[in-house]
């Protein structure tokens, strides 16, 4: 699991996170939503040791994020932030590649190229895997790189905006194919994530945030409520229960 004890982070004089303390299970899918400025992705950047809290500690299967040996870390530990800057002129199959640098340090192995093709294969992307970034779409390239996440075979798998530039079907793909990776791979899978009816479907887990505070968690049963909803996104909600699934009516 990954224990969260303390952690603030302000950037002058704004507060950015505001004494976050909290306990993420291991297995399954965790969402992290919020409205914009929440401080949902300052909070990943901090688990995933991207960014430094000014206080506090993160523990990681009993790791400290901070302290802990980037070569280890790495070994249990990915992240995918919502910009990434990579050589245009890369393949499909060389990025999920670089997934691989923690176990071989550039030096592909026999064994590395089958875990880049599982990862190509787990999201689709094997007839595209000889196309240049740059030749992709941003849904496709988004996919790439999620995949190449997932190639690096991680127990703990941190995801920013995962669902950015996919159209309906390749969200509900995406999804679809994180939900597996939880269940069959046995990921912990950690996700900041807009849409709460995604989260609602396909979540075990959901830390509501506002203001850089964490302020409701627990599964979609608890956090799928009108009044918390309101409360942490200022708008009026309905929720409806659908086929089972919990669903935020809030177009009206």
């Amino acid at each position: 699991m990954i224990v969260i004890d303390k952690i603030k982070k302000c950037y002058d004089d704004t507060v950015i996170l505001d004494n976050i303390t909290t306990t993420i299970p291991r297995g399954g899918i965790t969402s992290i939503i919020g409205p914009n400025g929440a401080g949902k992705s300052t909070l990943l950047s901090i688990i995933g040791r991207l960014l430094k809290a000014d206080t506090g500690t993160i523990n990681v299967s009993g790791l400290d994020v901070v302290t802990t040996k980037s070569d280890i870390l790495a070994k249990q530990l990915s992240i995918l932030r919502q910009e990434n800057q990579f050589n245009s002129r890369l393949t499909v199959e060389e990025l999920v590649g670089f997934g691989r640098y923690p176990y071989t340090r550039g030096r592909l192995t026999a064994q590395d190229d089958e875990k880049i093709s599982q990862s190509l294969s787990f999201l689709n992307l094997l007839e595209l895997r000889h196309r240049y970034l740059d030749e992709l779409s941003g849904g496709q390239r988004q996919r790439a790189y999620v995949a190449m996440v997932l190639c690096q075979d991680t127990d703990y798998v941190l995801l920013d905006e995962p669902l950015n530039n996919l159209d309906m079907k390749h969200a509900v793909a995406m999804m679809k194919q994180l939900r597996l990776a939880a269940d069959d791979l046995g990921k912990t899978i950690i996700l900041v994530i807009h849409d709460i009816n995604f989260a609602s479907t396909y979540s075990d887990y959901i830390l509501a945030m506002k203001k850089g505070a964490l302020c409701y968690q627990g599964g979609p049963k608890e956090i799928m409520r009108a009044d918390v909803l309101q409360d942490i996104f200022d708008t009026p909600v309905r929720i409806r229960e659908i086929d089972g699934q919990l669903i935020a009516m809030y177009f009206r």
